[in-house]
């Protein structure tokens, strides 16, 4: 047989594929400027993202984030107008993708505990998915937990970004904790979650404290071990200050 016959006689879509897998590797070569300033814009959120996860945004300018990225400061301002902007953009592209899939998650268990959830089935949805995209994300997603854990606990501005990004997400879990207590006063739902946000924000944080305290028998960065714990642990907290005890029959 003939390389030309041996051409034709391939399937359709292996020589599809081919074709393919050559545009890809010509776009690498010859990327266009649209995909040039997409992967500069990215570059430059992940190194920026590192840094305000280790130092706040007052602790960064625009010139340590432009010497970890290789380009001149001068730069930075063509991507973003000042630094300000840049921080937002930082928190706001990992924001988007929690809420999307903690959101999902919320109103899945919703469907189908067929309107009767459980507080803790309620904070499984909510702090498990959270869970799993900083745990198993990689580095930028480590760095995107402790930028939040820094944000949550800056007095100034941080519970504005938190109100802008994450109310509505929120309010979902308040909504179901309400349909798992009826019975139970707002105040105390919302004190629930309260209590319940600054142990994740804590774990997210990984601090390494309590590997030292534990003598290693616990370790931050054993987000399997928490999710077995976490949701257990501020399940029975909140039914005991809503007045369920720990008799999960009384949640309805």
């Amino acid at each position: 047989m003939t390389v030309l016959e041996q051409q034709a006689a391939r399937p359709a879509h292996a020589a599809q594929r081919e074709i393919d897998l050559s545009t890809v590797k010509a776009r690498k070569k010859n990327p266009t400027k649209a995909e040039q300033r997409a992967e500069t814009t990215e570059k430059i959120l992940d190194e920026a993202e590192y840094l305000f996860s280790c130092h706040g945004l007052h602790g960064v300018t625009l010139k340590d984030v432009a010497k970890r990225v290789g380009v001149h400061h001068t730069l930075l301002n063509y991507y973003f107008e000042d630094k300000q902007k840049l921080f937002e953009a930082v928190f706001g592209r990992r924001a988007v993708v929690a809420n999307e899939v903690r959101m999902k998650a919320l109103n899945e268990y919703d469907r189908k505990s067929q309107d009767n959830p459980t507080v803790e089935g309620a904070l499984h949805a909510f702090l498990d998915t959270n869970l799993d995209l900083y745990g198993e994300g990689g580095d930028q997603w480590r760095h995107s937990g402790r930028l939040a854990a820094l944000v949550s606990n800056t007095p100034e501005w941080g519970a504005e970004m938190f109100d802008e990004w994450f109310d509505p997400l929120v309010l979902r879990l308040i909504e179901l904790l309400k349909k798992a207590l009826p019975h139970a006063a707002d105040e105390d739902l919302f004190w629930g979650y309260h209590f319940t946000t600054g142990a994740l924000m804590l774990t997210l944080a990984r601090t390494g404290r309590i590997d030292k305290l534990s003598g290693g028998l616990a370790q931050s960065e054993d987000f399997a071990a928490v999710k077995q714990r976490m949701a257990r642990f501020m399940a029975a907290g909140i039914r005991e200050i809503c007045g369920a005890g720990d008799d999960p029959m009384l949640e309805a």
